[in-house]
Parts: C-alpha cells; structure tokens; sequence
C-alpha cells in the first residue's frame, strides 16, 4: 500500500518513525508545508486553505491513504479534506482519544492534553474525551516547545526551564497527551519531569495501533519506500529525518 504523510512542517516526522517502524506499508510520501509553518498560530480558514491545497499535491502520486500527522490540521480540516476525497484519510485526535481510553483504567483519572494555542482552541481534545466520559480533563498551550524541538533541543537546562514555567501549577497527571507532532521528541525529557506514573500519549504510536484495528493491516518483512517533499527547503527536511528516523 502507498500512503501520504502530511504535516505543517518537519514535526510530523515523529507520526512518520512510527509508520516507518510498524513495518505496514510498501511506500510512504511524506510531505511538510514547511514554508508555512506553524499552524498552530493560524486562524482556521487559513488551515484549512492549506490543507485543501496539500491534498491536491497528493494527488498526482495516487496514494491509498492519507495520514494527517498534523493534530492543528486534523482538528480543523479533517471533515472538509474527507469530502474532497475518494480515499481514506486519517487524523492523530481520533487515533490519541483511543489510545487513551486504552491506557486509563478509570474515567476519572487526570488528563493533560499539551498542544499548539490553535489546537487547544478548536477543543477537539477536550471534547471528544468528554464524550467518552472522562472528567478530569485539562488542556495546555506550550508552543515553545515546537521551535525548542526545532532547534534539536530535546534534553538540557533550556528545555527544563520551558517547562518549569508551562507546568509549575500544573498538578501531576495521570495521562499527558502529546498533541503536537514536535511534542514526541521530548517524551525522555517530558516523563523525567512528572515521573513513571504518568502515561504519555504518543500521536505516532497511537496513529499506527488504530490504523491497525480500522484498515486490519499486517506486518511487511521489507521496510516501505520513503519519498520526502516540502514547500521549501526540502534538503533541511531530508537531512532532518535521516537523523530523527535514523535512516
């Protein structure tokens, strides 16, 4: 199966480790909308402008199936990218929801979603775990750390201060959910700092378990083709991934 991979930018890559490593797919096109990143502060017509215009680049390489890793594009595009469509398309948020549910024993205990402002504004999170009963959900816009992630800062006394000043009231949770693509990778750091009890919600790992159950796909002995394109500098996301994907 060929499928797309589309992302605001060089974040999504993290959904992409994940896809690459289940060993699902014969050939994966990744795309970042680089040139326009991020989404997270953009208002919502302008994201789903951007999204639309991402589905007609797919077009041309008649993909299978389509993943949006991006959770600002899943939360404000989805329904409208799937009415544009003739194939299946895939967002994180449902896939996190579930994962979620899975990893909880109880409907009462804490949830911290973590996001872009754009994100967190749309109340997709929020709502949709409301929905599945929880209580005790809270949400955080910690933009910061997407250009932190960016400048390949994953560990150290910066990225500690960032999240002192985002989390210092913040009581423990039970489960962070990491909705922003950058956010897994800083998942050593992120559970150092609120400790082994807390389940982290990886939107990645999250995409591929659903993916499994919604499409019943099967491991593949050979590793899938990966083609990488970008709005601008796609050298800078090619030399990113080989070293975030270990290519």
């Amino acid at each position: 199966m060929k499928i797309g991979v589309f992302d605001s930018g060089i974040g999504g890559l993290s959904v992409l480790k994940s896809l690459y490593e289940a060993n699902l797919f014969d050939e994966i096109i990744y795309y970042g909308d680089t040139a326009r990143v991020p989404y997270g502060v953009k208002d919502k017509d302008t994201i789903i402008k951007f999204c639309l215009e991402a589905l007609d680049f797919f077009e041309k390489f008649q993909i299978e199936m389509l993943i949006i890793a991006c959770n600002t594009a899943s939360a404000y595009a989805l329904d409208i990218l799937r009415k544009n469509a003739n194939i299946p398309i895939y967002g994180v948020i449902d896939a996190g929801v579930e994962a979620t549910k899975k990893a909880l024993k109880s409907k009462d205990e804490r949830i911290l979603v973590i996001a872009t402002k754009a994100t967190i504004n749309s109340q997709e999170y929020q709502k949709r775990l409301i929905d599945q009963g929880f209580t005790r959900v809270e949400a955080l816009a910690t933009g910061l750390f997407v250009p932190i992630v960016e400048e390949g800062i994953f560990e150290g006394e910066f990225l500690q201060s960032a999240m002192k000043y985002y989390f210092e009231k913040v009581q423990t949770p039970d489960a962070l959910i990491l909705a922003c693509t950058h956010f897994p990778f800083l998942m050593k750091s992120l559970g150092n700092y609120f400790g082994k009890n807390t389940k982290l919600i990886h939107s990645g790992d999250a995409i591929v378990e659903f993916l499994k159950e919604k499409q019943k796909l099967i491991f593949k002995e050979n590793k899938a083709i990966l083609h990488f394109y970008a709005s601008s500098d796609v050298q800078s996301l090619k030399n990113t991934a080989k070293i975030w994907l270990n290519l």
